[in-house]
């Protein structure tokens, strides 16, 4: 297996690195799990310290980690930025929260004293992608650390540099060895770690087919998994949306790490009363956006990943060509070095279509118009996805009812899909399950255990 980093912007490798054998994969895990057997037994307050001190870190040292994003894997360096701050965030705000989230929890309208205890569960493997490298990997190990478990991580294998900076940055701030472990391996051996008794969980953010082979083999083992996999959000603009704020926001929602993003928006779905002003003000704004050097923050566009993202990109937007959509804007490459795509606006893309029911990672945009807003809502619940979605109108009502129809683990009302640390994260269907982020993010690997101290005491 070929582990190394090469900047998508010119496909120029940067390094390589050797990835562990089996054996030292299995010493992994031993030591992990001696380093639990110690963290368990730590106070909050300890735990604290060295997940607070990842956050100070991260806030100091922004742009080092953003240009170490870019360059591994293409990501504009604002969003760069971004996301090491955002990061940033989510460790300050789980160290912060995760005593008073895993206080022990007092049954209520029951004649007993009894509560609910919260207790670690031991070494948790996490599989993590490339497209957000700090912030997937942060969301899972900064709620499980500060629970008393302890956390390994494959990463992708595009972001080697990434990965190892942030086991670095964990060591640095005081995090006992063993308690976090970055793991270079082939993803064959996920399945020596999962299998192994002494790992207790695993935690997937990747594809439907990474998914259900964790998700077979966590059942197996009899092991809890969680699953964030791919979307296919739709983005309904109902016609008295502010049309101006949508469209700006469509982009935005759209283009967000280049169209990497699994709640990016993708299906843009247009009541006909509307259609011909969107499309129009869509296709303007999408055309005016500049391709260039991720590193240039005048860049507006930079690359794909990989080159072989740009290729299986082509091929999905070519397949869907040949079945008859019509391309409103691009839908190929430019001609020039690096992993590129150009903005791409597809249009009468029907269900016997390749790209109906599949997720397309990168600048391209399917736009759907329909009757009204119950065809809105149909269309958007005829997908075997169901992670974020969006709804544009004035009338926030409308905007709930609209919302509550929506067959998606998210929605948001007159803004794109997003992330906050204080808000859940997850999505149903083929998209996966379980929960992150929020105060449900930090219960997913948790013994929740009832403790019954016989009957209450009568006052």
């Amino acid at each position: 297996m070929t582990i190394m980093s090469v900047n998508p912007a010119t496909n120029e490798t940067i390094e390589t690195y050797t990835p562990l054998t089996k054996d030292e994969t299995i010493a992994a895990i031993e030591k992990a799990d001696n380093a639990y057997r110690e963290w368990k037994r730590t106070s909050f307050e300890e735990r604290r310290k060295v997940v607070s001190a990842y956050a100070e870190q991260l806030r100091e040292r922004t742009d080092e980690f953003a240009r170490m994003i870019t360059l591994d894997m293409g990501k504009r360096i604002s969003e760069s930025v971004e996301e090491i701050e955002f990061c940033a965030e989510i460790a300050e705000f789980y160290a912060t929260n995760a005593e008073r989230f895993l206080a022990d929890q007092p049954m209520e309208n029951v004649d007993a004293d009894a509560r609910i205890h919260f207790e670690p569960l031991g070494v948790l493997m996490g599989v993590m992608p490339w497209n957000f490298p700090f912030y997937q990997v942060t969301r899972f190990a900064a709620p499980n650390i500060m629970a008393g478990n302890t956390v390994m991580v494959k990463h992708a294998s595009n972001v080697p540099r990434c990965a190892e900076a942030i086991a670095e940055l964990f060591s640095d701030v005081g995090l006992p060895d063993g308690v976090y472990t970055n793991l270079f391996i082939p993803s064959e051996f996920v399945e020596v770690i999962v299998s192994d008794s002494r790992v207790q969980g695993v935690s997937l953010t990747g594809s439907e087919r990474a998914g259900a082979a964790v998700a077979a083999l966590a059942g197996k083992n009899l092991k809890r998994s969680v699953l964030e996999l791919g979307g296919n959000d739709p983005f309904i603009v109902l016609e008295d949306a502010d049309m101006e704020r949508t469209v700006e926001l469509a982009v935005q929602g759209r283009m967000v790490n280049a169209g990497q993003s699994c709640v990016a928006a993708k299906r843009f779905i247009v009541v006909e009363a509307v259609a011909d002003e969107f499309l129009e003000r869509f296709k303007e704004a999408m055309s005016a956006l500049e391709m260039g050097d991720p590193m240039d923050e005048s860049t507006t566009l930079s690359p794909l990943s990989t080159e072989d993202a740009a290729v299986k990109l082509q091929e999905q937007v070519q397949a869907s060509i040949d079945a008859g959509a019509t391309v409103l804007l691009g839908g190929d490459r430019p001609d020039r070095d690096g992993a590129y795509f150009n903005p791409t606006i597809l249009t009468d893309v029907t269900p016997d279509m390749p790209t109906f029911d599949q997720e397309l990672f990168g600048p391209v945009a399917t736009v759907y118009v329909v009757k009204d807003e119950q065809a809105a809502v149909e269309l958007a619940n005829q997908s075997s996805y169901g992670l974020g979605g969006s709804v544009y109108t004035r009338d926030k009502e409308r905007g709930r009812r609209v919302a509550e129809q929506i067959e998606t683990g998210m929605v948001f009302l007159n803004q794109p899909t997003n992330s906050q640390a204080e808000l859940p994260f997850g999505g149903i269907k083929n998209s996966g399950y379980g929960r992150e982020l929020s105060h449900l993010g930090i219960l997913e690997f948790v013994n929740k255990k009832l403790i019954h101290l016989g009957p209450a005491e009568s006052e």
